[in-house]
């Protein structure tokens, strides 16, 4: 007998619901999840990684009881160590010698104690969080102009318009849901006009109607010369503007003055003429337009003036609070918006209000009946770790991410961590990059365990809900905070029965002395019983007492949350980014994510199946670069910088211009020894939100000579302390490394460097195959363990591409190698097993030599692929991927 749980994906910003059966023992792994038919951010659809959570959930990896200084402790011991040294040191050095780091992955309701126990009972603003790192600039450009934190659109209005500008957002990999959605408003209005706006021609390319490839970071000119022709083609709403808006006149003059006409704006963004006035027309003629933005315009020195230009467009003409009209930036985490509302950033106070909001610190000092309220801003990320490293902070709690990956300048993370003089780190996982740095380890619950509500890009609410129990020692985030409280002696305001319990007092914080002044009232929850809590539907807010169905769109009626109502038009001067590509460094590094992996990979690194569409880090780079440097596909490249360096394998690819690179943001140390992107970025922000602009570093390209390349598949870990550049790579049979080693590595260095196949060799019945080619320098070497697969390792001077799902089948099985079998291994090529290729369709793990064979006999569109192999029939993230192999053939045939 099973039960069906529906509860929230932990993945992106686009909040999709999720189902789960769960069988008659709640300890055993659940079943692979399926869409939540009822939700309407997804209706039912999955992406590939919301798919595969159910091989997230067991790992083995858990973080099971606290550590302190690497030694197993009580909780009972670790509240005690905490709450003890946050004492002394807010005693010794004040308040703000406390900090938490907090994460969009956390629920609201984690976030609500954590700022409630630092701004109201320890007195610092020191709460920040990864999100600044994601969506700050765009808060901040909301908050200009229409005086709050207010996205104004909904996902339907993605669908109901009859222009969608995406810009800095590769939505076809970072949020697939979303992209389908628009995907399949294209095909059913062929008519409505799709325009992408990114340096690089990337997977949502493939519906564009036009492509503009810009100078990198040159995105605000494009929007100020929309606003002044909208001027010229007389497109303003002068009813609007005039009743509604201030500072239109200074915002047309400054707009007129930076992109005063096609030729020079054109040459500003590095595009065509042509193309440009397309984008114009397309303007002009469809009153019905949502622009839909993301992190290749957040994250920027000049972020928050990029949102400003693009709202400035939309308010000029009222195409906001419309349907199918709107500015809509798009969050990257799941509950980065929930962050927002509880005043998880280190400029917020709670509920949508700040420390320069009039009355706010009172009001919510009275609500708390807070003894310490802090009265100032505190310390954004970047500027954070900088004062931990100067010695001003003294004990940081980091909660659910991964500083040492995701911030800029890994170097300095480093230095900050190694000086504070008491790290906390609260995570699921016992290894990441950060918590190998931390003195005391909380064992936190993970998402199939925690019970809480996140809130998606539309602000739409939504309940995670706790599936399993909590293995070992592992507690909830709210639960640990409040007992740090209680230790510290506030225990009477922290002392929640429950987790509806602090939902039930956000909402009425939210509610408090509002009176419709704030956008953000969530009132009608301010009593919330355990039962309704539990049947909590998905719900936008605002949610003010009376009117329980939420709200879809907002200013519909041209109110805005200034103190006059207007919103305000924000002049606007488009700059490139702070630094620019020399002679050193010649490339400007572009950085982001892909299809199938999530974030540091924490969660997404714990399924096989995600890393079969990209296996490895790499480097993007065009074929004319990649020729003058003497590189080919796949060869070791070192990217370095003012900062660090990285070591990555080439993809070379005409998907990035000449004089540009592009790096995934994913691997970290425990996945890969020198790709962690991170130590290339400097901490350069935008002045205003202090967003890192981590979309944008200039570095120097090299080729690495002689090498040697190998593949190793083992039945157990390996190490490899010589090698240049090493990735390990998931699997479900045995461990798969990439190594590259300098040239020298020979038969006996080889076997020497693995020992544990030369305990194998003292077994009897354990033996060595061998194959040297001195022709090539291709060295093929393997070890049976009474006749069955134990480790295999081919090398060569030249990256090639070995079948490692062959081998892993063969490591997996119990049957001894037949003759065959041992030929094959010898020889490189799979026997009596089909060789996919590389994985496109991850969903049903259909490679690259299965589409091709299926094109060559006649299979010839998409929807006949899917009809023969299914791949892209699920998710849809791999369309883009599979019309490239289509023309490929027609030209063939041709």
């Amino acid at each position: 007998m099973t039960t069906t749980v529906k509860t929230t994906c932990p993945y992106c910003g686009v909040g999709c619901g999720v189902n789960l059966s769960l069988p008659a023992n709640p300890n055993e792994v659940v079943p692979p999840v399926s869409g939540d038919l009822d939700h309407p951010a997804n209706f039912g659809r999955l992406c590939v990684k919301g798919s595969s959570l159910a091989q997230t959930i067991k790992s083995d990896d858990r973080l099971l009881s606290p550590q302190i200084d690497g030694q197993v402790a009580t909780w009972a011991r670790a509240i005690d160590t905490i709450a003890d040294k946050i004492s002394q040191v807010v005693k010794d050095h004040g308040p703000d010698a406390f900090a938490f780091y907090l994460s969009g992955q956390i629920l609201t309701e984690d976030y609500y104690v954590a700022n409630k126990l630092a701004k109201g009972f320890i007195g610092t603003a020191n709460v920040d969080t990864n999100s600044r790192l994601c969506m700050a600039s765009a808060v901040v450009g909301y908050k200009r102009a229409f005086g709050s934190d207010t996205v104004p659109c909904n996902y339907d209005d993605l669908e109901r318009c009859d222009l969608l500008i995406m810009v800095g957002s590769n939505a076809a990999w970072t949020h697939p849901i979303l992209f389908q959605r628009i995907v399949a408003a294209k095909q059913q209005r062929p008519s409505m006009k799709i325009v992408v706006i990114d340096p690089r021609a990337t997977a949502t390319c493939d519906i564009a109607d036009l492509h503009l490839a810009i100078r990198p970071g040159s995105d605000a000119a494009i929007f100020s010369f929309l606003l002044q022709e909208s001027a010229r083609m007389g497109l303003v709403d002068d009813v609007f503007v005039t009743q509604h808006t201030n500072q239109f006149d200074a915002t047309l003059q400054q707009a007129m003055e930076s992109t005063p006409d096609v030729t020079t704006t054109a040459a500003f963004c590095g595009v065509d003429e042509h193309d440009l006035m397309t984008l114009s027309q397309w303007w002009a003629s469809n009153d019905k337009a949502v622009t839909f933005y993301s992190q290749g315009v957040n994250q920027s020195s000049s972020g928050v003036d990029k949102c400003n230009a693009i709202i400035n467009c939309h308010l000029a003409t009222a195409r906001l609070g419309k349907e199918g009209a709107g500015p809509f930036s798009i969050t990257g985490q799941p509950n980065a918006m929930g962050g927002r509302e509880v005043g998880g950033l280190a400029n917020q106070l709670a509920a949508h209000m700040d420390f320069a909001t009039p009355g706010a610190l009172d009001l919510v000092q009275r609500f708390w009946q807070a003894p310490n309220m802090a009265t100032q801003n505190g310390l954004k990320a970047v500027d954070l770790f900088q004062a931990i490293e100067a010695g001003k902070v003294k004990v940081l709690w980091i909660m659910s991410t991964n500083p040492m990956v995701s911030l800029p300048d890994t170097a300095q993370v480093r230095r900050a961590l190694e000086k504070c003089e008491l790290v906390i780190v609260s995570d699921c996982k016992a290894h990441t990059d950060t918590t190998a740095m931390a003195d005391v380890l909380l064992p936190a619950t993970g998402w199939s365990e925690k019970d809480g509500t996140v809130t998606n890009s539309e602000r739409r609410i939504s309940r995670q809900r706790g599936l399993l129990p909590a293995p070992g020692d592992a507690k909830h985030d709210w639960w640990a905070i409040c007992e740090v409280a209680k230790a510290m002696g506030y225990g009477s305001a922290f002392d929640y029965q429950g987790v509806h319990e602090i939902f039930a007092e956000h909402a009425g914080l939210s509610a408090f002395e509002n009176n419709g002044t704030r956008d953000f009232d969530i009132g009608h929850y301010r009593h919330i019983t355990q039962a309704q809590y539990d049947g909590f539907t998905p719900t936008q807010w605002p949610v003010p007492e009376g009117k329980p169905e939420g709200t879809k769109r907002m200013f519909a009626d041209g109110h805005f949350f200034t103190q006059d109502g207007r919103a305000q038009f924000v002049p606007i001067n488009p700059s490139l980014p702070a630094l620019k590509a020399t002679q050193q460094w010649p490339f400007v590094l572009n950085t982001g994510r892909l299809r199938d992996q999530w974030h540091t990979m924490t969660r997404t690194g714990d399924a096989p199946s995600l890393a079969k569409h990209t296996a490895q880090p790499y480097v993007d780079i065009h074929p004319e670069d990649a020729q003058r440097l003497g590189i080919i596909d796949g060869a070791l490249t070192r990217l370095s910088s003012p900062h660090g360096e990285v070591r990555l394998k080439a993809n070379v690819t005409k998907s990035t211009p000449q004089g540009q690179i592009f790096v995934p943001i994913h691997w970290t140390q425990q996945f890969a020894n020198a790709a962690v992107v991170s130590n290339l970025i400097p901490q350069t922000v935008d002045p205003l939100s202090g967003q890192p602009e981590s979309k944008h570093g200039v570095v120097q390209v090299e080729r690495i000579p002689l090498l040697q390349y190998a593949l190793v598949v083992s039945s157990r870990p390996q190490s490899f302390p010589e090698a240049l550049y090493w990735c390990v790579i998931p699997s479900d049979q045995g461990f798969r490394y990439e190594v590259v080693w300098p040239n020298g590595v020979n038969l006996a260095r080889l076997k020497e460097a693995f020992s544990p196949l030369q305990e194998a060799l003292c077994v009897e019945g354990n033996h060595w195959l061998e194959y040297t080619n001195p022709m090539t320098g291709q060295l093929r070497l393997a070890c049976l363990a009474g006749g069955r697969l134990d480790t295999v390792v081919y090398l060569s001077h030249q990256p090639e591409v070995v079948s490692a799902d062959w081998l892993l089948s063969k490591l997996a099985s119990s049957d001894a190698l037949s003759e065959l079998d041992r030929i094959a291994l010898l020889v490189g090529l799979p026997a009596n097993v089909e060789d996919k290729g590389n994985i496109v369709c991850s969903c049903y793990q259909i490679g690259s030599k299965q589409i091709e064979k299926a094109i060559a006999s006649g299979s010839e569109t998409v929807e006949a692929l899917g009809a023969v192999l299914k791949c892209g029939t699920n998710c849809g993230s791999c369309i883009p991927e599979l019309k490239h192999f289509i023309p490929k053939r027609m030209e063939l045939s041709a």
